[in-house]
């Protein structure tokens, strides 16, 4: 139940982690604007971020399966409270992407070390539907991190509203250490260098290393979708404001109250079947896009967010019952992947929409959406 404290501590472990890493997303238009960079520039602002949890979240796996998993999380969610502060206060570009490089950096040990402790700590037959509370409550924290700082871009400006994310932060904070208990069936590997030699044996796993293909396509088709159709919709002739695009990220709580039947879905259809029914709609959906309408464009968004979040807590509950050791090694491994695939989401596709909007952004994602179909199809076994 929902009211189980550890529950409780991972919905907020989820929100603390998702709250900052997309937040510019609503007020890039703005940003962009006050630097006097183009869409493509200005997406380095959303990969710094995503670029430092790639380069760090395996070696994080590796050192929680050494330290224990709720200290390496309250360490991290407590550190985080600098950058998401100075993110705000910095007053040039520059200075900037450092801090929210220095923020992505602290990611990992939130949401892959959670993954890990879930992984640890509930049965299989349960943990499919705390994955599910954990997606949900990421795109919970996803969305009130766009919103804010959209609904507070008027009245406050942008940096106004990164500070009011930086005290939810800390209300956060305070939440998992309170509620989350102690890790008790936690495994420890004997040391570090015992923990990398599993990561190793992780990326000889033809299931493994399909499922971490699968994570980078799901980030680089929501970074390309949710970064450019922002700028699809601020330009003519929808000239939305930063408030608006803002509350777009709504979409993603449908995909959160989706996500709670997971367990229940792949318990009926399978694991492989549905995810590649999802992946058929997320297809389609995003063909509604290309309607020059406002309502279609926002129904193409709620499909592909519902979409995105229900293939993403079935890759990533799928690697944390799959690896039988190394738990947080091999999460760590599968959010690499998934962040280097949303690096690529904030380039590439903005190379395309710079080429020809929003229309050539699409072509790279409807891509990238048949190639992991075909990676499901061959690689998960039912």
């Amino acid at each position: 139940m929902l009211a189980d404290p550890r529950r409780i501590a991972v919905a907020f472990c989820a929100m603390g982690a998702f709250l900052h890493l997309y937040a510019p997303q609503s007020v890039l238009p703005m940003m962009a604007q006050e630097y006097g960079i183009g869409a493509a520039q200005a997406s380095f602002i959303i990969t710094a971020c995503t670029l430092a949890v790639a380069a760090t979240a395996p070696f994080t796996g590796a050192l929680s399966d050494v330290l224990g998993r709720k200290r390496v999380i309250v360490v991290a969610m407590a550190l985080i409270l600098v950058p998401a502060t100075m993110t705000a206060l910095a007053p040039t570009l520059a200075q900037l992407i450092f801090w929210r490089f220095i923020h992505g950096l602290l990611l990992p040990p939130i949401f892959a070390v959670t993954i890990a402790y879930i992984s640890d700590e509930w049965p299989p037959n349960e943990a499919n539907g705390v994955f599910g509370l954990y997606v949900a409550a990421s795109a919970v924290g996803g969305f009130l991190g766009r919103f804010i700082p959209g609904l507070l871009a008027g009245p406050v400006g942008w940096r106004g509203g990164f500070l009011a994310l930086a005290l939810c932060s800390a209300i956060c904070l305070v939440a998992v250490a309170s509620l989350l208990p102690p890790e008790r069936k936690f495994v420890g590997a004997s040391n570090f260098g015992a923990s990398l030699r599993q990561m190793v044996l992780h990326l000889r796993n033809p299931r493994l290393l399909a499922t971490y293909a699968v994570g980078f396509g799901i980030l680089f088709n929501f970074i390309a979708t949710f970064t450019f159709i922002s700028f699809h919709l601020a330009a003519p002739p929808f000239n939305k404001s930063p408030a608006f695009l803002g509350s777009i990220f709504v979409v993603y709580l449908v995909g959160s109250a989706a996500a709670l039947w997971l367990g229940r879905a792949i318990a009926w259809l399978g694991r492989r079947t549905f995810v590649l029914c999802v992946l058929v709609c997320w297809m389609f959906g995003l063909l509604l896009s290309l309607i020059p309408s406002v309502t279609a464009i926002v129904a193409s968004l709620v499909i592909a967010s519902t979409c995105g979040l229900l293939t993403q807590a079935s890759s990533t509950s799928f690697v944390a019952t799959t690896a039988k050791t190394g738990t947080s090694a091999a999460v760590g491994l599968y959010v690499t992947s998934f962040y280097i695939g949303g690096t690529f989401g904030g380039w590439l596709p903005g190379l395309a929409y710079e080429a020809g909007g929003w229309p050539y952004s699409l072509v790279l994602v409807l891509a990238m959406l048949c190639a992991m179909a075909l990676i499901v199809a061959k690689f998960w076994k039912q």
